[in-house]
């Protein structure tokens, strides 16, 4: 039998839910105190792994924090309370942290290792919501992540909890990453992979066009010349240079529409009486993202590139930043 859907309740609910998880989370910003420096003091010093740890829906929370930590700069990595007592606890050393989450602070399979964990002489930081528990006790520092309900309406299922561990979970990070002095190449050196990544690590000497691929015509040629080079090269310009390749000009599709608009034979025209004069540049050793950002800035679809002196050293266009994957 399939239900029949309630949308007026549906939506109330939904609503409710957010509510409820926002205001849990906002709750927790009146709870940062000298134990959240604590706790990213003990971070920061640490001179092994941060090992974090939990069970349950604070076992995903758990590994997510983890995750979180190992991509921004705080080697890290997540261990089940259950497997750690059957051997994974081997994992752990005196230069670790040991990072302990649950909502309760009574997980069982966590409260058996965490002896162990302090014998072993790594530092432990519990995440919980309950101050006085057993796990908060035990803790050298302890994070109150506590909630006055679940969105759940049986107050039941672990929601607006989790919601609140997610988040002080990601304020620890950022306060440590920050306190780290981790920056952009820093994280895309952990993102190679990804979109992130190439936006990061990509640089326009990577992407732009040079040698035979450069269109360019001097400042004697024709509007005949400049349109075998656009013809070419397929990049819907040709710089124009100077006796010394230093960029006068550009000729680009726009401009030629422009000079069709004439009357008369303009193949022997000269270009530099139709060319655009000044146009945008860029050096090669700036990012990718930044050529992007040029030319949605001034409307273009075309970048030449110079050096130091203004040479034309080689261009690039949205469909090469395109096929980068920059874009």
């Amino acid at each position: 039998m399939i239900a029949k859907i309630n949308g007026d309740r549906a939506v109330a609910l939904a609503r409710n839910v957010l509510d409820i998880e926002a205001d849990a989370v906002r709750a927790l910003a009146e709870r940062i105190d000298g134990g959240f420096v604590a706790a990213v003091g003990l971070l920061l010093g640490c001179r092994g792994r941060v090992v974090v740890s939990g069970i349950g829906k604070s076992g995903h929370v758990a590994r997510k924090l983890a995750a979180t930590f190992a991509s921004t700069g705080t080697p890290a990595f997540f261990v089940h309370p259950a497997e750690a007592s059957h051997g994974d606890l081997g994992m752990v050393t005196a230069d670790d942290v040991f990072v302990a989450v649950s909502n309760s602070g009574e997980s069982e399979e966590l409260i058996e290792i965490l002896p162990l964990v302090k014998r072993i002489g790594a530092k432990l930081i519990a995440m919980t919501g309950r101050p006085e528990s057993t796990l908060a006790k035990l803790a050298d520092v302890h994070l109150d992540s506590g909630v006055e309900k679940e969105a759940c309406p049986m107050n039941l299922a672990p929601t607006a909890s989790t919601t609140a561990a997610l988040a002080l979970g990601d304020a620890l990070a950022v306060a440590v990453l920050d306190a780290r002095g981790f920056g952009p190449d820093d994280f895309a050196r952990s993102h190679p992979g990804g979109a992130l990544g190439r936006r990061l690590l990509t640089y326009v000497r990577d992407v732009m066009r040079t040698g035979d691929q450069l269109p360019k015509v001097p400042t004697t040629a024709t509007v005949s010349d400049a349109l075998f080079q656009l013809t070419a090269k397929r990049m819907g310009m040709t710089a124009i240079v100077d006796d010394g390749d230093r960029v006068t000009g550009i000729f680009t599709d726009g401009d030629l529409r422009r000079v069709l608009e004439r009357t008369g034979d303009f193949r022997e025209l000269p270009i530099v009486e139709v060319m655009t004069r000044g146009p945008r540049t860029i050096v090669a050793d700036h990012l990718a993202v930044e050529a992007v950002e040029l030319m949605e800035r001034y409307r273009i679809n075309q970048l030449l590139v110079v050096d130091e002196e203004s040479k034309l050293i080689g261009a690039l266009n949205m469909h090469d930043l395109f096929s980068k994957k920059v874009i």
